[in-house]
């Protein structure tokens, strides 16, 4: 999850559609950027778990008010790297993905040159399925 508007929209898809479910937050810092920016500042930190925490904090926030809407509980998971592909290599250990169609650097057209599309990545490559949500 990132702090794109369908992102938010996948977590309620994913509490409405799943109401027994245990959901799981992942959250991927450290994506590379034109000049990999996040990934090369996560470098130099002394602490990278902490630092990495740190980042996704705001998010998780954003998403455990999003599951107080729904009176529910949710894990989350910090991870480091590409976000399809931090995606992909945990996605057998659940029953599926629920996933925005598009993230938070969306409008940003140099980024979506260097890493593609996260959404059209992962329902093409997992082992699991994958709803998209708009």
């Amino acid at each position: 999850m990132d702090d794109s508007e369908h992102a938010g929209d996948a977590l309620r898809y994913a509490f409405e559609t799943h109401p027994t479910a245990t959901v799981t937050v992942l959250h991927v810092v450290g994506a590379p950027s034109m000049l990999m920016g996040e990934a090369v500042g996560l470098t130099f930190e002394p602490d990278l778990d902490a630092a990495a925490a740190e980042h996704a904090a705001p998010v998780f926030e954003r998403a455990t008010a999003i599951a107080d809407e729904y009176d529910r509980e949710l894990e989350t998971i910090v991870g480091l790297g590409h976000p399809a592909r931090e995606i992909l290599d945990r996605a057998e250990a659940y029953d599926g993905v629920v996933i925005g169609a598009h993230g938070a650097d969306f409008d940003r057209a140099s980024r979506r040159y260097l890493v593609g599309n996260v959404a059209k990545t992962v329902s093409t490559r997992a082992s699991v399925p994958v709803t998209i949500v708009r």
